[in-house]
């Protein structure tokens, strides 16, 4: 497909994370965007706020009538149903209709494309990485699946001959890319409703990862795939050491294969943000950007907005909300803040995320939630699911081993926090918890 002859690209899911990015990049380059999504929300806000046209009503009357089949895109979201009446109609027409991941393919595959993979991390890494390459002044473009705090935006730069992205395992989304460097975060079990099973999924990353070298792949140590490792405290081919914590920022020294870089700067809390810093030094050191350039990049990086993000961050009062929607990255955010708060009241609230991921990892959730001092449960998020007989969660409620734990409505949620003695507030998870945080800090404020 030769995106030149394309004059409009349409999205069904625009609000969609990744979809919004490529909405951004498809305006920024001239082509008239135009999309539908199924609710309003902060994002999609943002996107309305620089011209983009979004209607949140399934009418195929919305769609515009010089979007012909010769010069029209048509991108969708896997979340979007089979019975939507728009895509049904671009269908039965012929359009040339693409996932989000099949478009980063055309887009990257003429670029030096570094892909980022990782069931957990992957929008963290790739936003520090892309910070580094466009502060160092590389011509770059990178494709996230958050909002970067130092661009208010998920696109940073617009760079023709480098990108950045974010490779997506959900329904093997990343085998369309096509890597000169690439990354494996971690590859624990999720979307076994798309694998059905642990070995399935460690199938695909193997393949992805047969994309590249065992030169260009760069991955944490301990997992099964051969390239370069990296880890904390270690001996892994890129180790972070010497690590301290000096007015919130973490300084480490990173030990390279050929050297020792001393003193490097970062400020997101939590081993894991120390190692998907370590990735992105090393992704970037391979492409030739200095130490000097990467140091001075890495302690300028603000963070990506729901990733352990704060939002009052006072002497007496902490507010921070996370995307954590799987045990392993809930265990994170508790490592990091009780690094960062010893001896605080913490209490968190979380929205689970699908049915199907609540019913696999359901023990492991009730095992990372107990770890905080007291936990507030919202009802499951369905995303793109229908409910599962018994998967629901009080469910969840009931295996979690902490006697401080209550079910919680959304406005229940705002008594809840107000009433409450913590010096700690975490809300967690990757549904619409997110559009609440606003309201929330408020009121939070406003009980100090």
């Amino acid at each position: 497909m030769n995106l030149n002859q394309i004059h409009n690209v349409y999205f069904i899911g625009i609000g969609g994370i990744g979809m919004s990015a490529l909405a951004r990049y498809f305006q920024y380059i001239g082509k008239k965007v135009v999309g539908y999504d199924k609710t309003p929300t902060q994002l999609t806000d943002e996107l309305q706020a620089i011209g983009l046209e979004i209607h949140f009503e399934d009418n195929i009357g919305l769609i515009p009538t010089d979007f012909y089949v010769e010069n029209t895109l048509v991108i969708v979201t896997p979340a979007v149903p089979v019975s939507h009446s728009e895509w049904n109609y671009f269908i039965e027409r012929e359009y040339n209709i693409k996932k989000r991941a099949e478009v980063l393919g055309i887009i990257t595959k003429d670029t030096y494309c570094f892909a980022v993979a990782g069931t957990h991390g992957k929008t963290t890494t790739s936003s520090i990485l892309g910070h580094v390459l466009y502060e160092s002044g590389v011509d770059v473009t990178a494709f996230l699946g958050g909002i970067v705090e130092n661009y208010n935006s998920n696109l940073i730069g617009s760079g023709k001959t480098v990108t950045v992205v974010e490779a997506d395992e959900f329904d093997r989304s990343f085998l369309h890319l096509h890597p000169n460097v690439s990354c494996v975060t971690s590859m624990d079990a999720d979307h076994l409703d798309i694998y059905g099973d642990a070995a399935s999924i460690e199938e695909s990353f193997r393949e992805f990862a047969a994309k590249t070298s065992s030169e260009n792949l760069y991955v944490i140590k301990g997992l099964p795939l051969e390239g370069n490792t990296i880890g904390v405290n270690n001996d892994a081919d890129f180790s972070a050491q010497n690590i301290r914590i000096e007015n919130g920022f973490y300084v480490f020294d990173v030990k390279t294969p050929t050297e020792v870089v001393q003193n490097v700067k970062f400020g997101l809390p939590g081993h894991h943000n120390l190692t998907n810093a370590l990735l992105a030094f090393a992704m970037a050191k391979s492409y030739g950007v200095s130490n000097e350039k990467i140091i001075a990049a890495l302690a300028s990086f603000k963070g990506v907005r729901r990733r352990f993000s704060f939002q009052i961050r006072e002497e007496k009062l902490v507010y921070i909300d996370d995307y954590a929607h799987h045990p392993t990255e809930i265990n994170a955010v508790h490592q990091a803040v009780r690094e960062l708060y010893p001896g605080k009241k913490i209490i968190a609230a979380f929205q689970p995320h699908l049915f199907s991921r609540t019913k696999d990892f359901v023990d492991g959730f009730a095992e990372s939630l107990s770890k905080f001092d007291e936990i507030l449960l919202l009802e499951i998020y369905p995303a793109r699911e229908l409910p599962m007989e018994g998967v629901n969660s009080t469910w969840l409620l009931n295996k979690i081993n902490n006697p401080n734990k209550k079910l919680v409505s959304k406005d229940e949620l705002f008594t809840a926090f107000e009433n409450s003695d913590a010096d700690v507030f975490i809300t967690i998870g990757a549904g619409d918890i997110g559009e609440l945080v606003k309201d929330l800090k408020k009121a939070l404020h406003e009980k100090n």
